[in-house]
């Protein structure tokens, strides 16, 4: 035990130390180059690597928090990573599944991953009882990287508020913690093992027939491992093979969205990152949700606020939205509702008066902008949505694309096959 503590010891010096080159490499670069503040920044943070892609993606997704270009700027991070060595994958299954024979367990593993991210690497497998699964294993070193990272950022925003009292997030360093807490959780399988369960729970319990997600393996799955029925089919931006599995490509978008809505009111946490390849078709018509890693966690009210909100956007009643923008967010002030809903007025009238039926059909980069003015005004009459509502929102943006692919013709939120409120009491959530 001694002996880890002094390798992790090392280990965290050797990081500050790289960390400190990297820094020293930025600082010459704004002096010779001139880049803007946010594009170095999210350049240093790409280089510095897994925890601070997080970081950045943390920046992109809470426009509460943080100033727009940087929100914008850090909506460019990369979160893609060279593939390891396929022994490593055994070393770590080795040490996962002591005194067992990795033969007793897999029949075969394919030694090209299917995919390689900051966290970790995915490889196809068949168990020794002939199930095909993936396994998904931690990169090296990962909570040593995460830790040290997170306790040399939190000691600089410790440092910063202390220089800059008056700075405008003087909560940058509880901003911080809250990062550190979701980002912890994201290296531990065993929650997503749970996360993935309470999805299958969800389906069960509503009886759902037209979506599934991988079982989990318990018996194979660790804290740095975890092994998954594996799910074949394609993704709902290849249109061409989406209508070679069914008649009618729209009805497939509208079941995953019920079904992504149901999980809002229902389970206590909802997939948030549902993009192109988190959602397939498969071969039997039903669509798989995959990857559990990444979830937010919304009270069933704010999500009632939301859709009162958008209604209320749709139908230019500003009153409406400032009320509901209230129920969305937080705040500790006194807040107007008339000067609220004058400033929407002011904010939309110029969209909507062209074409209300055209807020939710426009691109994702005109939507990004939309939420961006929408948290600019709260900000203004103090009030700061939860992260989870930007999460909410980039949701919204990925079916946006998977609208313009399988029903480019379709008015998908005038459908009456579309239930974004579901009628079946949350019941305090029914995953416990």
């Amino acid at each position: 035990m001694r002996k880890k503590q002094l390798f992790a010891g090392l280990r965290s010096v050797a990081r500050i130390g790289e960390t400190a080159v990297v820094a020293a490499k930025a600082g010459i670069k704004y002096a010779t180059d001139k880049p803007s503040n946010a594009k170095l920044m999210r350049e240093t943070f790409e280089e510095l690597g897994s925890t601070y892609i997080k970081l950045g993606q943390f920046i992109a997704s809470t426009p509460s928090l943080f100033p727009r270009e940087y929100v914008e700027e850090f909506q460019k991070c990369l979160d893609q990573t060279p593939t390891l060595p396929f022994a490593y994958i055994e070393q770590v299954l080795q040490q996962e599944f002591p005194g067992q024979n990795l033969a007793d367990i897999f029949q075969s593993i394919d030694q090209k991953p299917l995919a390689s991210a900051s966290i970790a690497q995915v490889h196809a497998a068949v168990l020794k009882t002939g199930e095909d699964v993936v396994i998904k294993v931690q990169k090296p070193n990962v909570e040593t990287i995460l830790y040290t990272d997170l306790g040399v950022v939190h000691f600089a925003t410790k440092m910063l508020e202390r220089v800059m009292p008056k700075v405008k997030f003087a909560s940058l360093s509880d901003i911080v913690d809250e990062i550190r807490t979701r980002m912890v959780r994201e290296v531990d399988f065993i929650e997503e093992a749970q996360n993935l369960e309470d999805f299958v729970n969800y389906l069960q319990l509503t009886q759902n027939v037209s979506a599934t997600a991988p079982k989990v393996y318990h018996q194979f799955s660790t804290r740095r491992v975890l092994t998954m029925q594996r799910l074949y089919g394609v993704p709902l931006t290849d249109i061409d093979v989406v209508k070679q599995y069914s008649k009618d490509p729209s009805q497939v978008l509208i079941s995953a969205m019920n079904t992504w809505f149901g999980s809002l009111m229902m389970c206590k946490s909802f997939h948030a990152d549902l993009h192109a390849g988190n959602l397939m078709l498969l071969e039997d018509g039903r669509i798989g949700f995959i990857d559990f890693g990444i979830v937010g966690q919304l009270n069933p009210d704010v999500w009632a606020a939301c859709i009162r909100f958008m209604d209320a956007l749709q139908n230019t009643h500003y009153q409406d939205m400032a009320s509901n923008m209230l129920q969305m967010g937080m705040t500790d002030r006194d807040i107007d509702t008339n000067v609220l809903a004058q400033d929407l007025e002011r904010l939309f009238s110029g969209v909507l008066l062209a074409d209300p039926q055209q807020l939710l059909s426009t691109n994702p980069a005109d939507l990004n902008d939309i939420m961006l003015d929408i948290v600019a005004v709260g900000e203004r009459h103090g009030i700061r949505f939860p992260r989870d509502f930007a999460l909410l929102f980039k949701q919204m943006l990925y079916f946006d694309r998977f609208m313009r692919v399988l029903a480019p013709y379709t008015d998908i939120y005038a459908d009456n096959r579309l239930k974004m409120l579901h009628d079946i009491e949350p019941h305090s959530k029914l995953i416990h």
